[in-house]
Order: structure tokens, then C-alpha cells, then sequence
């Protein structure tokens, strides 16, 4: 296999774009970089595209492998044929290697093994044949012998038939057919276990649907259901034709052999080849469901993770309780902490809560706060609605609050990070503090939680664990890559996303800064135990040096091509000295002097001159600053029993599944827009159309008050006033 050409045509690239790529992969460049920093090389891919590309890459690889290690087993064994050899290599799948190295297995003893053992197996070519004037009685006789453990005839042609129904069960063609035919044409049966015992997966219990057309988020439903034991599952193949296919095989003819052989075929079929490719359906169904649950959730990550924060901005952090009461932080506009409190809003007592409120009071005023952060947990409801009431009395319309997801708070607050970057803290506190600062920067909070734990996701806890981890630390080492961080301010956790830059190295990088204070160039980073030149050259261009040495520093340039940007700002009439100035007839002036002859004359790639020339114009830009800032409230809020049918809202888009999305509406319950109401067109998946924490219009159809359900729509709803 020509792996390169083949991955050439399956992502409609050049063979010498994706060979060049594959070689940088190879030399151990990290996919940030390859994204960012060689795109001459690559051809502009964007990140997920190589993350594919990669991914591909190695299963081709392994298959590639897999293959040699099969041919060199059934060459050992002298067995090898020019057909086998074909076949071999026409081999897409590790499956399809499987089946056809099925044959040459070692197995264990089984039936057929025995009977060969015993010399029966000239007698189940004979009888394969399937000769008429061949009586397979008579010609069993001649195998009878006590000494090899045959007595009669009987034992002959059963021995015979065994070796027969092992024979078609091993054929690597009629599996796949049989596959095939399943996938395309079976049904997905379940039934309940118990109908009489309740339970979520009810709709479940007489079901049955196409396999073809299974949907994967129900795929994974059912499985659920079958694990915890309420369903039982089985794929079905049309009536007879599965019987039909492995008689048309190898049935030539009604003679007494040819029975032998139908006999023997039909109970391969039935108590192997059936069971075996039912088997294979169904872990392949579940292998989609899984992969279009991860690409769901690392999307739906990516989003959340790239939201715009919400800078210069003093943030009070609350995170909701009931009997302890809500735990209260307060964070200035870096993150660092100001004070925290416990305040009883949530309790029963009037005297208790207006007490409560005067504290909320005093410590929004003293510390001028702008920005508050609530927890949607358990008693955020009535903690908004207290909220609310406070600003309204204080009539200061600069304050506005914003219900934010909580989801791995409380994992990051009992964590070894949490205890060692707040260790005067208790567990609650800490976990108001993440509430405020996941207000104020997104990415820089949430890269410090379990990506699992952070609740964008469908059914995460039924994916397999290293899928699943390797997944979304990809999506956050691309989110964190795309952003940059400030070397000088930057968490350990932060920091261990940068390209090139593992725990150890990070955990390095910090102490350096502690000792040493703070980073003044990018090339005294060099300095630092076990940041040598190869991880220098994948970091340095994502880590950030404010009021460095170096104004370069500051940028996303990579030191490889300062002199080509000290060149560029002099070609255009600018020193390095003007970065973070006026810059703006930048752009202008390298459009009229045109890229192609100004990167000739620099001697870099097009695309590396207008990366620079973005860069120079906005040092230290932040990709996310570009995007809708979230939504804010302050006032009067609604409850799910204010809504009716009808109404229009505004609302944030919390979560996406693959059948909808789901919107908070500021009712403390969000409503479900169903991927069939997302749009006046057809929306083959939600992704398509929205993302997480995209600011949405929507219509109330349906509210059921008593199971806190609210049924949205976006069809006929305008949303190009929306930024």
C-alpha cells in the first residue's frame, strides 16, 4: 500500500503536501506547530485536519504492519499463495486482515482439529467436492479404523462435517458478505428484560429500527440500558437470507454429499458466522456512536474553551448552597483573589437573608464589583433571584451577573492543584473562586479540570477512557496553542498545553519564574532545566512576553522569522520599536508593495508574512476578543412558570447533542430546541448551525412546568440582529 497516495486521496490532497507533512510529524513536530508555524510545508491545513490526517496516518501504519506480520505467519507455515496475496493486500481493514489470516490461526483444539488429527480431512475434500456418483457412506469406510479413534461410519462423516462447518465459518469473503448484507439489511431488535419494571430507557422496552439507519446517540442509549440490565439487544438478519447466501456458496448440487455439505454449512452459519459478524455489526455501530459522541464533545469543548472572556472586570464568584449556605470570592481583573465570605441568601429566615444581602452589598461595593459569576447548581435559582434583587436596590447599571456552568468546580476544588494554588482555603471557597475566574478568562480556569468533568459532553462516562482523554487534550492543547499565554502570569496547567512543553518542563518554567522573577525575553527561556532547543523551537512562538526586551516577544511570531519581520517593518518604513503603536497603513502598504513580491524578498512563505503582518498589527492579540462577548443580566428574572407558549428570548447556547441543543433562556432550567426546529432549513447536525455559548433567539412551543421541560424553537426566528 502506498500509504501517502492513499491518504492523499482520501483527504483530496497532493501526495507531496501530505508527504512533506507526514515528515514533519515524523520529525516529532507538534500539531500546533505544523498548524501554525509551516504552512508553506502543509499547505495551510488547520488543525483538526492534521489531527485527522494523523490519526489516519496510524491506523494505516498499524494496518500496513498488522499485514506483514500475517504474511510472514502463513509463509512459515508454506501455505502462502499468489491469491492470498491478493487478497492481502486488497485489505482495507483490520478486520478484513483478520478474516483472511482466520484460517492460519493457531486455535485452540477444536472439533475440525480433532478430526484432522484423526486423517479425516482428504475425506471433507472429498466430500466438498460434491461429486454425484460419490457415495459418502462407502467412501467413509475407508477411514474407519479404532486405532485413529474412528469406529464407524458415523463418526467419519461427522468428523468430515465438522471440518466442513470450520472451513466455511474461516472464509474471509463470506463473513465480510455476510457483514455486509447485515449492516445494510438487518434490524436492531430491543426488548425490555422486565416490562413490567420502570425505568428511563421505557422507549426502549418494544423497539426496533433499521441498522442501517440506527441513530448513534440512540445506539448509545441502548447500550447503556443493556449494561445496567433493563434491555436485551440483538441485530437481526432478514428471514432465510443469510441461509440463502451460504448455500448459494458452497452448495453445488442435491447429491449425498451435497446434503453433507448444506448441513454442515447451514450450522456454521447459525452457530458461528451469524453470532461472529452480529458481534462485528454491533461493536461497529458502537465504535461510530463513539467517534460521533467524541467529534460532539471536542467540539462542544473547543467552543466553551474559546469563549471570550470577559476582561477588566472585578468578579464576584457564587457558588449556590442551601444548609452551608453560598460561598462567596471575590477575584480583581488578573484573577487574584480580594475576599471571601460565607453569605446565607438561600435560607429560610427573612432576618437571615436581609443580613446576608447587606454583606453581599458591602462587599460588591468595597471591592467595585462589575462582574458576578453564579454556580447553576444546586440552589442557584434562588441565589439569582437574590442576586437580582441586590442590584436592582442598588440601581448601578455597570453591574451585571451571568449564570456559568459549575460542572467540575467542585473537582478542581478537592484537587492536588486546587490545595497546593489555594492552600489557606477550604474546598467551597475554592470552588467560588473557580466560578468567578471561569467568568473572566474560560480557557485559563477549565484547562485546570478533567475535560470529562466540564459537562459539554453526551454520555462521556460510557466512552472508552483513552479515546476519549487522548481526544480532548487535543482540543485544549489547540485551544490553548490558538490563545497564547503570558509566560510571566501563566499557570502550571496552563502552560503544560503548550506545544512542546510537558508537566515537568512546565512545573520547571514556573519555578524558574519564582526564583529568577520575571521572563524577560523568549530566549531566556532557554535557561530553564530541561527546555532545550527542540522544545524552544515548538514553544517559543506561543508563549508571550509583555514589556520584554524583545517587542517581538510579545507577538505570535516565531523567533525563527524575527529577522524577516524587522526586515518587513523596515521595507514598510517601521521599527520593532513601533510594535504595540500605530501600525495601521501596515497592512495597506504590504498590499500595495503585494505578498507574493514581498515574501520573495523576505524569503519567507506568503502565508508566514501575512500570519506576521496580523501579528504586528495587533501584538498580543487574543483570538477569542473577535467573538460575541457572553450574555449578561441584571434585573428582574423569569422562572419556568412565567413562560408561555409564543414568547421570543434571548439565550446562551449551553450544550449540544445529536438531536438538539440546549439553551439557557434564564429560567434556571434550559429548553431543548430540537434539531428539527434549529432552522428553517434542513440541519443534518446540530453543529452546523450552533455552537456553545453562541447568543441565540428562540420561541417558546411548550413548557412542562411539573418535569421542568421547556420545548424551544428557532425556525422563523430572526437572527441577524444578533452579534
Amino acid at each position: 500500500m502506498d500509504i501517502i497516495q492513499q491518504l492523499a486521496e482520501e483527504f483530496r490532497l497532493r501526495p507531496e503536501q501530505v508527504e512533506q507533512t507526514v515528515a514533519l510529524m515524523d520529525d516529532g513536530k507538534t500539531i500546533p506547530f505544523i498548524a501554525r508555524y509551516r504552512k508553506e510545508v502543509t499547505g495551510s491545513l488547520d488543525d483538526q485536519t492534521l489531527h485527522a490526517l494523523h490519526d489516519r496516518l496510524q491506523y494505516l501504519r498499524k494496518l500496513e504492519e498488522r499485514k506483514e506480520e500475517v504474511r510472514a505467519a502463513i509463509e512459515a507455515q508454506g501455505k502462502w499463495t499468489d491469491t492470498l496475496a491478493e487478497q492481502l493486500a486488497a485489505a482495507k481493514t483490520l478486520v478484513e486482515v483478520e478474516d483472511l489470516y482466520r484460517p492460519y490461526k493457531q486455535k485452540r483444539k477444536t472439533k475440525a482439529s480433532i478430526a484432522k488429527a484423526r486423517g479425516l480431512e482428504p475425506l471433507a475434500l472429498l466430500i466438498m467436492e460434491q461429486n454425484p456418483a460419490v457415495d459418502p457412506e462407502q467412501a467413509a469406510q475407508d477411514y474407519v479404523n479404532s486405532e485413529s479413534e474412528v469406529p464407524d461410519i458415523e463418526e467419519a462423516l461427522s468428523g468430515a462435517s465438522d471440518i466442513l462447518a470450520e472451513t466455511v465459518s474461516d472464509d474471509a469473503e463470506l463473513r465480510k458478505r455476510l457483514r455486509n448484507l447485515l449492516y445494510l439489511r438487518g434490524t436492531l431488535v430491543v426488548r425490555a428484560v422486565d416490562p413490567e419494571e420502570d425505568s428511563v430507557y421505557r422507549n426502549y422496552y418494544d423497539y426496533q429500527e433499521s441498522v442501517q439507519k440506527a441513530a448513534k446517540h440512540r445506539i448509545l442509549a441502548i447500550n447503556r440500558g443493556e449494561k445496567e440490565g433493563f434491555l436485551k439487544v440483538t441485530i437481526q438478519m432478514p428471514e432465510g437470507l443469510g441461509e440463502q447466501n451460504v448455500t448459494r456458496q458452497y452448495v453445488k448440487n442435491e447429491s449425498a454429499c451435497g446434503q453433507i455439505v448444506a448441513a454442515a454449512a447451514l450450522e456454521a452459519y447459525k452457530k458461528s458466522l451469524l453470532p461472529a459478524v452480529q458481534r462485528e455489526v454491533r461493536a461497529e455501530l458502537t465504535d461510530g456512536a463513539y467517534e460521533q459522541a467524541i467529534t460532539v464533545f471536542s467540539s462542544n469543548l473547543r467552543q466553551l474553551l474559546l469563549q471570550p472572556p470577559m476582561r477588566g472586570m472585578i468578579t464576584m464568584g457564587v457558588d449556590p448552597g442551601f444548609r452551608t449556605g453560598c460561598k462567596i470570592a471575590v477575584v480583581d481583573e488578573t484573577g487574584k483573589v480580594l475576599a471571601t465570605d460565607v453569605a446565607y441568601i438561600t435560607a429560610r429566615s427573612a432576618n437571615t437573608i436581609a443580613s446576608s444581602k447587606a454583606k453581599l452589598k458591602a462587599m460588591i461595593q468595597r471591592w467595585h464589583v462589575t462582574a458576578i459569576a453564579i454556580g447553576n447548581g444546586t440552589a442557584s435559582r434562588e441565589s439569582e433571584q437574590v442576586v437580582a434583587e441586590i442590584l436592582r436596590e442598588l440601581n448601578d447599571q455597570s453591574i451585571a451577573y451571568m449564570v456559568v456552568s459549575e460542572a467540575g468546580a467542585s473537582v478542581y476544588s478537592a484537587s492536588k492543584l486546587a490545595a497546593e494554588e489555594f492552600p489557606d482555603y477550604d474546598v467551597a471557597l475554592r470552588s467560588a473562586v473557580s466560578i468567578a475566574r471561569r467568568l473572566q478568562d474560560p480557557l485559563a480556569e477549565l484547562v485546570k479540570i478533567d475535560p470529562k468533568a466540564i459537562g459539554v459532553g453526551e454520555y462521556q462516562h460510557d466512552m472508552p477512557p483513552a479515546r476519549l482523554d487522548a481526544s480532548l487534550t487535543e482540543v485544549v492543547e489547540d485551544c490553548v496553542n490558538a490563545v497564547g499565554v503570558d509566560v510571566n502570569t501563566a499557570s502550571g496547567s496552563l502552560l503544560s498545553y503548550i506545544s512542546g512543553i510537558h508537566s515537568g518542563i512546565a512545573h520547571n518554567i514556573v519555578a524558574y519564574r519564582e526564583e529568577n522573577g520575571a521572563f524577560r525575553s523568549r530566549k531566556e527561556l532557554l535557561k530553564v532545566p530541561k527546555l532545550g532547543a527542540k522544545a524552544y523551537e515548538l514553544c517559543a512562538g506561543f508563549l508571550r512576553i509583555r514589556n520584554g526586551k524583545q517587542p517581538l516577544d510579545n507577538t505570535g511570531v516565531h523567533p525563527e522569522s524575527y529577522g524577516a519581520a524587522e526586515a518587513l517593518l523596515n521595507a514598510c518604513g517601521y521599527a520593532c520599536s513601533d510594535i504595540g503603536g500605530s501600525l495601521e497603513q501596515l497592512r495597506e502598504t504590504v498590499e500595495t508593495k503585494g505578498y507574493g513580491t514581498l515574501s520573495r524578498e523576505l524569503g519567507i512563505g506568503e502565508p508566514t508574512l501575512r500570519d506576521i503582518v496580523a501579528e504586528l498589527q495587533k501584538p498580543g492579540r487574543d483570538p477569542r476578543d473577535e467573538l460575541p462577548a457572553p450574555l449578561m443580566r441584571s434585573g428582574d428574572i423569569m422562572t419556568i412558570e412565567h413562560l408561555k407558549p409564543g414568547m421570543e428570548l434571548v439565550g446562551t447556547v449551553r450544550n449540544i447533542i445529536d438531536f438538539g441543543a440546549f439553551v439557557d433562556i434564564g429560567v434556571h432550567e434550559d429548553g431543548l430546541v430540537h434539531i428539527s426546529r434549529l432552522s428553517d432549513r434542513f440541519v443534518k447536525h446540530p453543529l452546523d448551525v450552533v455552537k456553545v455559548g453562541q447568543i441565540v433567539r428562540v420561541r417558546v412551543i411548550d413548557v412542562d412546568v411539573k418535569r421542568g421541560r421547556i420545548a424551544l424553537t428557532m425556525k422563523g426566528v430572526p437572527q441577524n440582529d444578533l452579534s
